[in-house]
């Protein structure tokens, strides 16, 4: 997608209510609203009727469609209710919009991602006239696409398994070069170990930790390829620990040591010899 194009945040930032609070376009939006629950519960009017929004649940809404957002009432009480959310505009989200089809709901599997750039966006935006404006573009650009990414993965969770192990994944993915610890990997699902075990390897065809030795190499070829350090230093920041465990695995994998592969890149011989 062309990087051209307006875009106008009118609002950003992640609202808590404690307190009875409604929000209402009874005639139709004239921006888009994209929000997630990120605590507490409220309700958003969807289909003729109001629906239960949980912790974890994404929300895109255009222009033209009614939009209403409320607190949940306990007698007199509202419950507690957190989301991030943003209202924006201009030719680049429209563009955007249009490029695919998305649900106008979706249950995101780990959040951590995309509050990472939604905060980020967040405080960006909250300097006002000392705002980057270019930084504000790029984070915007950035929240869309990864919205998209979180639907797309999301739309192939057809069952709770599915669920629970891209969970693990991205904690494996965000963790890769530091040490795995199986317990932590299923705490991170709610999973006892022996069914994390056995899940992650049902929906995705490796180990746990077959899966981070696969993220930890690919790290490593770059770093071969692209950085002047060592093959021991690499070794190191690429999660392996010792030369000796990264050289096994290496070897495993593509058949020679990686000192004869470094050999036979000339740009990883051209970095190291800086």
């Amino acid at each position: 997608m062309e990087d051209s194009g307006s875009i106008e945040i009118q609002l950003c930032g992640l609202s808590l209510h404690t307190q009875p609070f409604r929000q209402t376009y009874r005639h139709g939006l004239d921006i888009y609203i994209f929000r997630l629950q990120t605590e507490g519960l409220c309700e958003i009017w969807m289909d003729g009727g109001y629906r239960r929004i949980l912790p974890g649940e994404l929300l895109l809404f255009q222009p033209g469609e009614l939009y209403e957002m409320r607190t949940v009432q306990n007698g007199q009480q509202a419950e507690f209710s957190g989301d991030y959310y943003v209202m924006c505009k201009g030719e680049w989200i429209d563009r955007w919009w249009k490029s695919a089809a998305r649900p106008r709901l979706t249950q995101v599997a780990d959040s951590e991602r995309l509050t990472a750039v939604w905060n980020q966006l967040v405080l960006e935006a909250r300097r006002m006239s000392e705002a980057n404006p270019a930084l504000v573009r790029s984070l915007m650009q950035s929240l869309c696409y990864m919205m998209d990414r979180t639907v797309q993965e999301a739309a192939g969770m057809l069952t709770a398994s599915s669920h629970y192990a891209l969970r693990m994944k991205y904690y494996i993915e965000e963790h890769a070069v530091k040490p795995i610890v199986l317990k932590e990997v299923a705490g991170h699902a709610g999973l006892s170990v022996s069914r994390a075990v056995s899940l992650f390897k049902q929906e995705f065809g490796l180990s746990i930790l077959q899966y981070a030795h696969k993220l930890r190499l690919e790290i490593a070829l770059q770093l071969m390829e692209l950085s002047p350090m060592t093959l021991e230093q690499i070794a190191e920041a690429s999660g392996f620990g010792s030369y000796t465990f990264f050289h096994r695995v290496f070897r495993e994998k593509y058949g020679i040591s990686p000192g004869k592969y470094r050999r036979e890149h000339p740009a990883a011989i051209a970095q190291s010899d800086r």
